[in-house]
């Protein structure tokens, strides 16, 4: 089942494009990874999809129906969920209380916030917190936790709106391999079991290709290459420009080049440019 569909894609920020004729699919249960060099549009593009912008031509459909142009909250309320790079939590608040604040806000319930937040949807919090590993936590303050932990937090938080579609930036940003390595077991676990699909993007190369079904390839905007981790790994493209072989300079006319041939996944996958 096919969740989401971006087609043709673009923004500019004055005459600095962004993002470049960007289309993909992510379909229910599948880990979507984007991947590229600082600038390379990801941001941009988590950001069309999210509705933090608005792009200047293209369409998003989530769920068989358009979303361009709604607001983050529209979207979110329709089943887009996000993590961010820094984990966003209240860290004077309880684990707990952490995950019954976005319950309670999902459901419609915050002006109760401030008088039972600590009571109300006890049951779904705790089911939540054991889902990401933190059930014994669910009491401790989020500034006693060590920030591998914190993550896991922010997952259920983003879990707490039944999300179809989880947007992750940077999912292991800030932790030790080993770490790293628990967070992306327990995404593609939870992606498996709950068939929510995960869109991704990831400095950890070695998270990348262990985890994702596929990954896109964005430089200066524009999908280079998607496929799979095998296509990708192998792609002549992205071997010169994404691992380091190329100066800035010479990353055009390394484009250039391709023009003609055949990507990786353009046949396959449904998108792309």
């Amino acid at each position: 089942m096919t969740l989401l569909v971006a087609d043709g894609l673009n923004k500019s920020f004055g005459g600095v494009i962004a993002a470049k004729n960007v289309g993909f699919q992510v379909a229910a249960g599948e880990l979507i990874a984007i991947i590229g060099p600082n600038g390379a549009g990801k941001s941009t593009t988590f950001n069309m999809i999210g509705g933090q912008l608005v792009p200047d031509t293209g369409t998003v459909t989530f769920d068989g129906t358009v979303v361009t142009g709604l607001t983050p909250r529209a979207i979110w309320r329709r089943g887009i969920g996000r993590t961010f790079q820094v984990a966003q939590t209240f860290v004077s608040m309880t684990v707990a209380e952490n995950v019954q604040m976005a319950l309670q806000s999902f459901n419609g319930e915050s002006w109760q916030l401030w008088t039972t937040a600590h009571t109300l949807r006890h049951g779904e919090t705790l089911a939540l917190l054991n889902a990401v590993g933190m059930g014994d936590a669910a009491g401790r303050p989020i500034s006693e936790l060590a920030y591998g932990d914190v993550k896991r937090v922010e997952l259920a938080i983003a879990l707490a709106s039944a999300p179809k579609l989880l947007l992750m930036d940077e999912p292991t940003a800030g932790m030790a391999p080993a770490e790293r390595d628990q967070m992306m077991r327990l995404v593609q676990r939870l992606a498996q079991e709950t068939q929510i699909g995960v869109l991704f993007t990831e400095h950890d190369m070695d998270a990348v290709f262990a985890y994702a079904n596929r990954i896109l390839v964005l430089v200066r905007g524009e999908i280079v290459a998607q496929g799979t981790p095998e296509q990708v790994r192998s792609d002549p493209l992205v071997k010169r420009v994404y691992l380091g072989e190329l100066g800035t300079e010479a990353i055009d006319e390394a484009m250039r080049d391709t023009v003609g041939r055949d990507r990786v996944g353009r046949d396959t996958v449904g998108g792309g440019s």
